[in-house]
């Protein structure tokens, strides 16, 4: 393997984190959500609907648009977005990542400004201060940071330091936050059952408040900081008097957790959701007043009100489509605001009981798009099978990062046999489908194991190298950051401006839209930037950064990996019982390249155990005379466990489908003709 190097040897510089390499198969435009919706903001201003993915993109809709109300998504996070707010009337958007990470963006122009990394584990979750413009952050590091909106709003991508407060002493990770409008209380919810509650101005805690059975989700103020709601995934509500220290009261209304809870400006009326799918409307001062606004196919994940003039609910789930639910009480003549909703409906005390008196009305849905859910790399490392959350089958190309063919009404486990082949390449990257799409990460202990030949692999050949040995990982590396400008020499530079550009490793490229993230080996990420923009001056220094030595090895300096060798033995055949008939015979311990094919051995068998070729000096790894002095009638057989192998399978494939164990290969050869077939 490719040894790894410090970038400046000798200056006490401690040895970096292993660094891993992932890219992105998909779209060039994203338009719709996979695998779920964490968190919605409504833009009262715009009629502006916010979404975060756990496809890790924002998107951005127009609510108001009856065709078409996709705008842009706004890419930059490589994890599920777990949460989003809004902030300087709309202007700013936070967003909250599991990669780590918290950005900043331009929400009308939906360019990412810049991104903080303080956090080191999975942040949550975000809690918005309006009259103070300060955010916190809360995540599974256990950590709370505030932010000074204004002061992020000025950070580049280069210049992003910035100087938070922390509030310290949470013992387990935080999945809920809240603050109220003037930042002078914060509270937090943890897996340990506990709401802490802080003032942000000292950093200090206040109290804990206990009881609930089990982990935090949901957290929503009043104005003035006074009365906090809990929702958690032991399916109560609870509301608590911050000033008296306790809970006032408690609703059961649903049956499983609750994960969502929003409520309306005068803290009157709640809207809840969750693990059962219930969308619940209660009036917080008489909890036997409530409505059933809807019932979702899935988890519900987030709830946001839309505008007063709608009057309606926007709810997310775990399924990628959002819908809009009516809040308005039509059936009984009502046309109020939002507590009519619950204030003219009077339901069973039973939470699983819904009103017969308001039938659920859907306005609008954000249709969302299918998720890939099961995957198997085909025998060739190159192709890959996948199928959706919708039963739809495709084959894309982990090579140049495309679905190459989509697949109808065949059956899964059929087509992975019929376009199985006995050729066994080694792994060289691993599928990761947390987003709902195919990421393919790849390191450097595995990223150079698949030489293979060129043929194998269907990669078309120049003419004059019909038998090319190729290593799949250092050509999707090159193909990756093509447009990165150190990997390019002179010459091919000049290509460039060429009209017939060829790819610069003579095979293939890969679409400049394919998002590249490099990571710390099971950590943070530390740059995610696409193949096209890896050309631009702005990301020079930050891939100069983050660009690990083992790749820069291959791609810049043009070093080749090693090919990988394979320790095997050479005995004379007897027969079914050789293994009992010959173990006194001194095996004699070869080494050759493992893509070394069963007619490469017979070579040397002629060679150097029957002594029938004059060059006796060669060895088997360089390969043989390829004439032999055979007769007609007679022919050099090679065996594994009693079978005779096929003269075009190589080493390895016999190692891993013929002799299936971990110690050295024992091969056996043996002189047959048509009147003898064993000779010993």
């Amino acid at each position: 393997m490719i040894p790894s190097h410090h970038r400046n040897p000798g200056q006490g510089v401690p040895p970096r984190k292993k660094i891993q390499l992932s890219y992105v198969i998909r779209d060039e435009v994203e338009r719709f959500h996979r695998s779920g919706v964490n968190s919605l903001k409504f833009d009262p201003l715009l009629d502006r609907l916010y979404s975060a993915g756990r496809d890790s993109v924002i998107r951005m809709w127009d609510v108001e648009n009856r065709h078409d109300c996709y705008i842009m998504s706004m890419e930059h996070h490589n994890d599920w977005v777990n949460d989003i707010v809004a902030c300087c009337d709309g202007k700013t958007l936070i967003s909250a990542s599991s990669d780590t990470t918290v950005k900043v963006w331009n929400a009308h122009k939906g360019f990412c400004m810049s991104t903080l990394r303080t956090h080191k584990d999975y942040v949550k979750a975000l809690a918005y201060a309006k009259d103070k413009e300060h955010v916190a952050s809360a995540g599974l590091d256990k950590a709370i940071y505030l932010w000074d909106v204004n002061t992020l709003t000025a950070l580049t991508a280069s210049n992003n330091t910035v100087t938070t407060s922390n509030l310290p002493g949470s013992k387990d990770s935080i999945y809920s936050i809240a603050m109220n409008n003037s930042g002078s209380i914060v509270v937090s919810g943890s897996t340990d059952r506990l709401i802490r509650v802080w003032d942000p101005r000292s950093c200090q805690r206040l109290m804990k408040l206990r009881g609930h059975t089990d982990n935090i989700k949901a957290l929503v103020l009043n104005k003035d900081g006074s009365q906090c709601l809990s929702g958690s995934s032991d399916g109560t509500i609870k509301l608590w008097s911050l000033g008296q220290q306790r809970c006032v009261a408690t609703y059961k209304i649903h049956t499983e957790g609750v994960w969502s809870i929003q409520t309306n400006e005068s803290f009157t009326s709640m809207y809840s959701g969750g693990r059962d799918g219930k969308l619940w409307a209660t009036d917080i001062r008489n909890p036997d007043n409530r409505t059933l606004i809807c019932q979702e196919s899935s988890p519900i994940l987030k709830v946001e009100l839309g505008s007063v003039e709608s009057n309606s609910i926007w709810v997310a789930t775990s399924e990628s489509s959002i819908h809009n639910w009516s809040l308005k009480p039509e059936q009984c003549g009502s046309g109020g605001g939002d507590d009519d909703v619950v204030s003219k409906r009077v339901s069973s005390s039973s939470p699983s009981s819904s009103p017969s008196s308001f039938t659920p009305k859907l306005l609008k849905t954000i249709k969302g798009g299918p998720a890939i859910k099961q995957y198997t790399v085909l025998s060739d490392k190159r192709h890959i099978l996948t199928k959706d959350s919708d039963g739809h089958m495709a084959i894309y190309d982990a090579l140049t990062a495309m679905k190459v063919e989509d697949l109808k009404n065949e059956d899964y486990d059929e087509v992975v046999k019929s376009r199985s082949k006995m050729l066994f390449i080694p792994n060289w990257f691993t599928v990761d489908l947390k987003i709902g799409l195919l990421m393919l990460h790849l390191d450097e202990a595995d990223c150079f194991q698949a030489w293979v030949s060129a043929a194998d692999v269907g990669l078309e050949l120049p003419d004059e190298a019909s038998e090319q040995k190729v290593n799949l990982g250092s050509l999707t590396l090159q193909a990756l950051l093509e447009n990165w400008p150190p990997a390019r020499s002179q010459s091919d530079t000049n290509e460039i401006d060429c009209l017939d550009k060829r790819p610069i490793n003579n095979f293939f490229s890969v679409p400049t839209h394919t998002p590249i993230i490099f990571s710390d080996v099971g950590g943070r990420t530390n740059l995610r930037v696409t193949c096209r923009d890896t050309g631009s001056d702005v990301e020079q220094n930050l891939l100069g950064e983050s660009v690990p030595q083992w790749v820069t090895d291959v791609v810049v300096q043009k070093i080749q990996p090693p090919l990988t060798k394979i320790a095997f033995s050479l005995l004379p055949y007897c027969g079914p019982a050789t293994k009992n008939v010959v173990p006194q015979l001194k095996k004699e311990r070869l080494s050759a390249n493992d893509m070394i094919q069963i007619k490469k051995v017979i070579e040397h068998v002629w060679d150097k155990m029957l002594g029938q070729c004059v060059d006796n000096g060669m060895a088997v790894d360089e390969g043989a005379a390829a004439a032999t002095h055979l007769q007609s009638d007679e022919k050099v057989d090679i065996l594994c466990n009693d079978q005779v192998l096929d003269v075009n399978m190589d080493l390895r494939t016999v190692k891993h489908f013929i002799w299936k164990q971990a110690s050295d290969l024992v091969l056996y050869y043996r002189i047959s003709n048509e009147k003898t077939s064993t000779t010993c």
